[in-house]
C-alpha cells in the first residue's frame, strides 16, 4: 500500500503506517501535477493546502481519503462517493490548539501586543513612554461576555477555558438546548475537574451581549456579515480561528475603521495567502497565517489518529 502524505505527517504517525508494511512518500506534489501522479497511490492524506477536487479524484484508484484536521471542505465529497471512496478526519486532535490561538488572539488585542509588538523595535527607546502611557489602557477577560458560535469541539475547549478564566459564555444554539461543560484541571490537583451546565441562546442575544464573539461553524459559508456585525454590541472584539469566507472581510474592515467593533483576532483569510491587504492592514487586528491546529502535540495527535484510522481500515 502506498500512502501520499501531500501536505506531511508527523513522524509518529509515518511510524506507525511503515510498521505496519506501509510506504509512505511525503514529497510534496503540487495542485497542477496532483492528478498526473494520484494514480499511483492508494491513500492520500492532506491538510487544508490540498485541494481533492473532481480531477483528483477522477484519475485516482484511491482506496481511502484523510483528511488531518476537522474540516473537509477541501475534499469534494460528491465525487469521493461517486467513486467510493470513504472520506476520515480526526475531528478531535487539534481542538485544543485551536482555543489555544483563540485566547492567544483575545489576550494579545485586550493589551495592545498586537501593536506594542510592531512598534517596540523601532520606537522603544526614544518613545517608551509615550508608548506605556498609550497601552496602558487595555482590559481583562476575566468578567467579560464571551459568545460562541458554533459548539462543537473546538467551541466546547473555548468555553472551557473561558470558564477558567471567570469569562461568562453566551453559546448560540437556535434550539436553546443545555450542554453539560466539563472544565479539566492539572492532574496535579486532587479534584481535576468540575461540570458547568450552559443554556444555548438566541442569536440575537449572544449577538447583542457579548463583549468578545468567536467563531466555531463548519464549512467555509458565511455566518457574520454586514447584518450580524450591525447587531453586535459596539466596540466588541471579533475572532475567527475557524475558515475563511465564515466572517465577511469587507464589513470587518469597515467596523474595524468605523469602531464598531474594536478589534479583531484573525487567523484564516477567504483567499490563502491573501490577494489583498484588505485584513492585513488594519492596525487593530491581531493576525496569524492559518496555524490554529499546528501545534507540536496536535500534529503528534493528528499524525497517531490518522494512523489509527487508515491502518484500521485495511484491517
Amino acid at each position: 500500500m502506498r500512502v501520499l502524505a501531500n501536505d506531511g505527517i508527523d513522524a509518529a504517525g509515518k511510524q506507525i503506517l511503515e510498521a505496519a508494511g506501509f510506504e509512505v512518500i511525503t514529497n510534496k506534489v503540487t495542485q497542477e501535477e496532483l492528478p498526473n501522479v494520484i494514480g499511483e497511490y492508494d491513500v492520500l492524506i492532506v491538510r487544508s493546502a490540498t485541494k481533492v477536487n473532481a480531477s483528483v479524484i477522477n484519475a485516482s484508484s484511491l482506496k481511502l481519503i484523510a483528511r488531518a484536521g476537522v474540516g473537509l471542505d477541501n475534499i469534494d465529497m460528491k465525487a469521493a462517493g461517486e467513486k467510493n471512496i470513504p472520506v476520515v478526519n480526526t475531528p478531535n486532535a487539534s481542538s485544543r490548539s485551536v482555543a489555544e490561538l483563540v485566547f492567544a488572539h483575545l489576550f494579545s488585542l485586550s493589551r495592545f501586543l498586537h501593536k506594542a509588538n510592531r512598534q517596540m523595535p523601532t520606537n522603544g527607546i526614544a518613545g517608551f513612554k509615550d508608548m506605556k502611557k498609550v497601552y496602558s489602557d487595555g482590559f481583562e477577560l476575566m468578567g467579560k461576555k464571551l459568545g460562541i458560535i458554533g459548539f462543537g469541539r473546538i467551541g466546547q475547549e473555548v468555553a472551557k477555558m473561558a470558564i477558567g478564566l471567570g469569562m461568562e459564555v453566551l453559546v448560540y444554539d437556535y434550539k436553546q438546548r443545555e450542554f453539560d461543560v466539563v472544565v479539566q484541571m492539572a492532574k496535579a490537583y486532587k479534584s481535576h475537574n468540575f461540570k458547568v451546565t450552559l443554556k444555548g441562546q438566541s442569536l440575537d442575544t449572544v449577538l447583542s451581549q457579548s463583549d468578545c464573539l468567536t467563531i466555531h461553524t463548519p464549512g467555509s459559508a458565511e455566518v457574520i456579515g454586514a447584518a450580524e456585525i450591525a447587531q453586535m454590541k459596539a466596540g466588541s472584539v471579533l475572532i475567527n480561528c475557524a475558515r475563511g469566507g465564515v466572517v465577511n472581510e469587507v464589513a470587518l474592515a469597515e467596523a474595524l475603521q468605523s469602531g464598531q467593533i474594536s478589534c479583531a483576532g484573525v487567523d484564516v483569510f477567504e483567499n490563502e495567502p491573501p490577494t489583498n491587504d484588505l485584513m492585513i492592514s488594519q492596525d487593530n487586528c491581531s493576525l496569524s497565517p492559518h496555524i490554529g491546529a499546528s501545534t507540536k502535540e496536535a500534529q503528534e495527535r493528528v499524525g497517531i489518529e490518522l494512523a489509527e484510522k487508515i491502518t484500521g481500515f485495511f484491517k
